[in-house]
């Protein structure tokens, strides 16, 4: 069984991880409401060659392209029973860019949320949750991926229905929530106690961070709260956006530069961050001006909240303390896309 995250990670101090999916693909012709999942077997080709440009970028872990690859997210194009076929297919393309370079590629099987919510507010139950992402997770262990990458959520409940259903293939898991709402979750969940919740789960995670969010600025001053919650062994994640999505002449374009995405790299490094990458927006090129900040830069002391909005722009106020829940009535957790 494959370990090779953890032996990178051993040998050392970070690994670059990719970008974006979503958007990269709109640039090569993806429709709006098309499944990028269904591109393993209709475009395989385009799959290919984003992966490869992230990894010729100097991506050290490369997501598949099966973020909405579970059956719940596959129903809403009636692909459901595809869960198998489209998942060992995008493992497949993942691994075959991996091993085609001289130099370690982490495979990472992306698991996106479900969409659906959780009793007792909705339908779904915690079981029933469980059980699409291990039918995904072992699809994409057949397909010969190296980690099991569970992105993008927002409760406390998807995340152990994830990572439970994750568990059963025996491959490490690491996770990523996104604290998108006022400094928490959608679902109310604040970094600190995101950080509590998964230190909980009866398996262990490999590494644990954020990703997507509002902005690179507020993606660091995340990592910054993860980092007040963390033990001395946890390895965090930074996986932020590409700036903050405009509308401009008819699309959503993300308003970060090479520059800002190299400083981000730099900043996510001094909060604490191991494993840095880009999430909505973030092309191959920018990944490349990542790897060039992150070369040879020695971290220094974790940044202050006006040095990262100087360096990366606003980030965005926190709400008040109050409560917090797994899920809110009358809000549709998942619903977003990685990239």
């Amino acid at each position: 069984m494959s370990d090779l995250l953890s032996e990178l990670l051993q040998s050392r101090d970070y690994l670059l991880a990719d970008g974006a999916t979503g958007t990269n693909f709109f640039a090569m012709g993806l429709e709006s409401g098309d499944a990028p999942d269904i591109w393993n077997i209709d475009h395989p080709g385009r799959v290919h060659a984003l992966h490869k440009g992230f990894v010729d970028a100097g991506s050290d872990i490369i997501l598949t392209n099966t973020f909405g690859a579970n059956r719940y997210r596959l129903m809403l194009h009636g692909d459901q029973d595809r869960v198998q076929e489209i998942n060992e297919a995008g493992a497949q393309i993942a691994r075959a860019e991996a091993d085609a370079t001289d130099r370690p590629v982490v495979v990472a099987g992306s698991m996106g949320p479900t969409g659906e919510i959780y009793q007792p507010v909705g339908p779904l139950s915690i079981e029933d949750g469980e059980t699409a992402f291990a039918e995904q997770a072992k699809a994409l262990a057949r397909g010969g991926v190296d980690v099991l990458w569970i992105e993008t959520i927002s409760g406390v409940e998807e995340i152990a229905a994830a990572v439970a259903g994750a568990a059963v293939t025996g491959l490490p898991v690491v996770a990523t929530m996104t604290f998108d709402t006022a400094g928490r979750t959608m679902m109310g969940i604040t970094p600190e106690s995101a950080v509590e919740h998964v230190h909980g789960l009866d398996t262990h995670l490999l590494a644990f961070g954020a990703n997507c969010g509002i902005g690179p600025g507020t993606l660091v001053d995340t990592v910054l709260g993860l980092k007040r919650g963390a033990g001395a062994g946890d390895i965090l994640i930074a996986k932020g956006n590409c700036g903050i999505p405009e509308y401009k002449d008819g699309e959503i374009v993300y308003s970060g530069s090479h520059e800002i995405m190299a400083k981000y790299a730099r900043l996510a490094r001094d909060a604490g961050a191991r494993i840095i990458g880009g999430c909505c927006g973030t092309t191959p090129a920018h990944v490349k001006a990542m790897a060039e900040a992150l070369r040879g830069y020695v971290p220094t002391d974790p940044p202050e909240r006006e040095q990262i909005e100087i360096a990366l722009g606003p980030i965005a106020p926190k709400a008040p303390e109050q409560g917090e829940t797994g899920e809110r009535k009358g809000r549709r957790s998942g619903r977003r896309r990685r990239g």
